[in-house]
């Protein structure tokens, strides 16, 4: 038996699996149309921002925008939580319209998910990315969810646990079998985004929960890819130095290392690791078919520990969605959005509950 027969009769996910150790993935990275384009790109962070400029509009015709000469894109988590909670009334006010239209939008691209036939059945739904880490995000998927159950939809929206910063790390352990993780203190992890690469070091802490529910970012590094103008080679050169970095710490902090690599990722993953569709955000061609990221990953980190090294990578909403897979086990059918420079999607179903 060859070594990639042996690996698979052993459980090791290939990449953009079906199905994993606890799951199968009904769908991910769906793309569904309307006559202006793909409705996800309707509930995305850009898209907030437009509608905040569209609501500014009127009262900067009129000299009196309150929020001055910032542009809406501009305007970042944190001052979007100021301007709602403290700021000059009419500001306020321009947020909290924009909230209310963002979650009457995401309530429609929600509707269209659940009309389709691997969205049909789902009982609950998760809401991650960059978009949920504030509190103008949190209160347009809290509104959203008033829509739902307005509407006399059967379905619970429920915010992801972790840091947004740390949901997309923390997920890859869940691409693991059991077996490849056992005995170790934790495994690299890395969070591909439009704009943001983060690599880091998920700690298991097996011992106090089998179901990995007590997993958390032991350390990370962020890079912001979409601040420069970099090629996709460079790019992979970043994120290989970020790993070697973290093995560094780990061999320094005498913690134990497994012998791979999770990595989440934009796009439709092909099980050879190339990227099919929808990595057009990250720098330079992803999709290629001469490029295979797991492959350069091993090709320059070979051994972690002394060990062979193995990558398995997926869809990055596929990633932060798991990471929520502990609590998930009272639901069959559960779903996951990441909001984020697009919206990501992916809906499960649980083949098996979790153990303490």
């Amino acid at each position: 038996m060859g070594v990639k027969a042996a690996e698979e009769s052993q459980g090791l996910s290939a990449h953009g699996a079906k199905r994993l150790p606890s799951v199968e993935v009904d769908s991910y990275n769906l793309e569904i149309r309307d006559e202006d384009g793909f409705i996800g790109d309707k509930a995305s962070r850009g898209a907030f921002h437009e509608m905040i400029d569209k609501w500014r509009e009127p009262l900067r015709k009129l000299g009196a925008d309150p929020i001055g000469d910032t542009s809406s894109e501009q305007i970042g988590k944190k001052q979007l939580d100021k301007l709602l909670a403290e700021g000059d009334p009419e500001a306020a006010g321009i947020i909290h319209s924009a909230v209310e239209e963002f979650a009457q939008t995401l309530f429609f691209v929600i509707k269209r998910f659940l009309k389709t036939s691997a969205w049909r059945g789902t009982e609950a739904i998760v809401v991650g990315g960059g978009f949920r880490g504030s509190r103008v995000g949190e209160l347009a998927v809290g509104r959203t969810e008033v829509l739902l159950k307005a509407a006399e939809y059967d379905i619970e929206l429920e915010l992801i646990r972790h840091h947004p910063d740390e949901a997309g790390l923390v997920g890859t352990a869940h691409l693991m079998p059991s077996w490849m993780l056992e005995g170790f203190d934790g495994m690299l992890a890395v969070d591909i985004g439009g704009t943001n690469i983060r690599a880091g070091i998920v700690e298991l802490r097996l011992k106090k929960a089998r179901d990995l529910s007590k997993a958390e970012v032991f350390a990370s590094d962020l890079w912001r890819h979409g601040d420069e103008k970099t090629k996709r080679d460079e790019a992979v050169e970043r994120l290989v130095e970020m790993l070697s970095d973290h093995i560094a710490i780990a061999k320094k902090k005498g913690f134990k290392l497994a012998p791979v690599v999770g990595i989440g990722c934009p796009g439709l993953i092909r099980e050879d690791g190339s990227i099919e569709t929808g990595a057009q955000n990250l720098p330079g061609n992803w999709e290629s078919s001469r490029f295979n990221l797991p492959s350069c990953i091993r090709e320059q980190l070979p051994m972690i520990d002394g060990h062979e090294t193995h990558v398995v990578m997926h869809n990055d909403a596929v990633v932060q969605g798991l990471s929520e897979l502990p609590v998930m086990q009272k639901y069959e059918h559960w779903g996951a959005l990441t909001i984020g420079t697009g919206l990501g999607n992916v809906r499960f179903t649980n083949r098996r509950k979790a153990t303490d």
